[in-house]
């Protein structure tokens, strides 16, 4: 084990270096270990009720962090050196060896030359294991190795070495491993062909690099894969976030109590379902601003009790926004304050106007990020907690950060967004996502492609595009949260575009500026109007194939995509037909370019 010198973002050690992750540190390659190997002394605990309630028993820690120069005793996280296999840039000798030069650790070769990691590993299909491949088997297990049994029991490890061949060209062919001892040699291009490890009899160890033999109970049943080390599809972390609100009930849960508890309710339930039930129903819903239908449906036992668990943690966000949006000039002293801002009298196109019914600026936010676990090689492979100590099952620690944040809220009418997605054309668009979703290795990370998402989501893309030149923010340090669903009793339609950082540089106050209404509009057509042309039009405007898993229709990166950090899906579920219009459906905001145009 050695501890890094090395200064990593705090955000980082959850992704893209979190727990199981590969990281590149002056020569050396190193993998984080899972967090019963942290000092808890040093990883100070972090509170959020609402997402443990989502991640279930355990405690949020925040990795290790220092301020100025890294000493002897700074605190630091553990990491192991992952590949063990290194060859030397000098002699091109390959070994595992690891010697120590002055009490400390040596990353040298017996020659004075600097030790590289191979670039080669070997990655379990499903299991999400990952080991070193055993060169000095892999070697000598060859076509002509079985031929001659004293080649394939050869045990001089120390004669291995790795050398590129001048004469055989570029690529995986012109790169050799060869034992000189006994003179077998074997090229890179037989690594990296399909079941080459299984044939050669190296199986998967069933264990992360640094858990010891012991710790496997059974034997892992797949196969393993040959994969280079740098390969994104090594590390897919799973994070979850919430943002640190205090919890709301939705308004359905709330108009449940208010109908309960009025004084005719009773008398309702009693007469169940008669003529004086229904006229007494009216009366409540009149009093309540309610439908006579729902005080009926309450009063049957359809309704949901009151208390029920939020199903999902953006129910909660989305009825604390609301009350805020409600609540005009926020002085709540408190990590979540948002200021609620009417769009009556605001000048613009009313086409964009009318299909919004609030926006909400954003001053602080508080946002909680833990990694939950990670797969390897295979979106569908086992996920590989963060905890794989004794106490897993009791109280698993999970790395988590917090951050400080400002953004903007958007909320969009319902009843014209229910109307636009009704359409079957609408429908029939959405339709081609939706299928191609639930055949996605991805299914279960992504969000239901309805078409308020699509458009809803699209709009954030483009909008984080046009305040990247607007607020002072890099495109990168801006985040979205989309709420879009039309299954819930009480349907959401909003977006949220923040910043969060682990500093005061996340609220500095360049994104809540541009959240009054008379910037905010101007800032949606520019955003609109970038998107109207793209530069890969007309091949993109015409297309529906686009995207990681064609999970794209009509946006590509000269139009719609953002970095991948900034993304709920990693710029997937993106159609800008669904926000603009084309030729065969029509977008939820067409309109709007063409009335800003003819006013001009």
């Amino acid at each position: 084990m050695e501890k890094i010198r090395h200064d990593l973002r705090l955000s980082e050690t959850i992704s893209p270096f979190g727990v199981g992750a590969i990281v590149d540190v002056r020569g050396e390659s190193l993998m984080a270990p899972d967090t019963s190997w942290w000092d808890k002394r040093f990883a100070h605990e972090i509170s959020c009720d609402r997402l443990l309630a989502r991640l279930g028993a355990g405690v949020l820690r925040q990795p290790p962090e220092h301020a100025g120069r890294a000493g002897k005793e700074t605190p630091a996280l553990p990491y192991w050196r992952f590949p063990a296999w290194r060859f030397c840039e000098r002699c091109d000798r390959l070994s595992q060896l690891t010697g120590k030069k002055k009490g400390k650790w040596s990353n040298v070769c017996e020659c004075g030359g600097a030790l590289v990691p191979m670039r080669y590993i070997a990655v379990c299909e499903k299991g999400s294991h990952a080991q070193d491949v055993n060169w000095l088997r892999w070697v000598h297990r060859g076509r002509a190795a079985t031929l001659n049994e004293g080649v394939r029991f050869c045990r001089d490890y120390k004669s291995l070495k790795f050398h590129k061949l001048a004469t055989r060209g570029e690529g995986l062919a012109a790169l050799v491993v060869k034992c000189y001892g006994c003179g077998s040699e074997r090229k890179l291009a037989e690594l990296v062909t399909k079941g080459a490890l299984h044939r050669d009899g190296i199986r998967c160890a069933g264990r992360q690099p640094w858990e010891p033999e012991e710790s496997v109970k059974k034997p892992c049943p797949y196969e393993l894969v040959a994969v280079q080390r740098g390969a994104t599809g090594n590390y897919m972390a799973e994070r979850i976030s919430a943002l640190d609100i205090p919890e709301e009930r939705p308004p359905s849960v709330e108009a449940v109590d208010e109908i309960r508890g009025h004084m005719l309710f009773g008398k309702v339930v009693t007469d169940n379902g008669g003529p004086q039930s229904e006229v007494l129903a009216q009366l409540i819903a009149e009093d309540l601003g309610v439908t006579a239908e729902s005080v009926l449906g309450v009063a049957a036992g359809e309704e949901s009790p009151a208390g029920e668990m939020l199903l999902d943690l953006k129910d909660g966000e989305w009825a604390a926004f609301l009350k805020k949006l409600d609540g005009g000039r926020d002085r709540a002293g408190s990590d979540f304050v948002v200021d609620g801002r009417s769009l009556r009298d605001v000048a613009g196109p009313q086409s964009l106007i009318s299909g919004m019914s609030g926006i909400g600026q954003v001053r602080r936010v508080r946002e909680v990020r833990a990694l939950r676990g990670f797969r390897r090689h295979d979106a569908e492979a086992a996920l590989i907690g963060v905890d794989l100590g004794r106490d897993r099952r009791y109280r698993p620690t999970y790395p988590a950060v917090e951050l400080f944040g400002e953004g903007i809220f958007l909320r969009f009418d319902e009843k014209r967004l229910a109307e636009w997605e009704a359409r079957p054309e609408v429908q029939a668009r959405a339709g081609i996502l939706k299928e191609r979703r639930t055949v996605s290795p991805w299914a279960n990370r992504l969000d239901v492609p309805e078409p308020r998402y699509i458009a809803l989501h699209t709009l954030a893309h483009l909008l984080i595009r046009r305040l990247a030149f607007a607020s002072g923010y890099a495109s990168a340090a801006l985040q979205e949260r989309i709420y879009a669903n039309s299954d819930r009793t009480d349907r959401t339609a909003g977006i949220l575009i923040y910043t969060a950082a682990g500093d005061a540089q996340g609220t500095l106050g360049g994104l809540v500026r541009l959240g009054e209404p008379e910037k905010l509009i101007p800032l949606l057509v520019a955003a609109l109007d970038d998107a109207d042309f793209c530069s890969n039009d007309p091949v993109c405007i015409e297309s529906d194939r686009q995207g990681a898993s064609q999970l794209n229709l009509s946006a590509c990166h000269g139009c719609s995509l953002v970095s991948e950090t900034s993304c709920e899906t990693g710029n997937r579920l993106l159609d800008r037909q669904l926000v603009l219009g084309g030729s065969d459906v029509k977008g939820f905001l067409e309109g709007v370019l063409t009335e800003v145009r003819q006013s001009d």
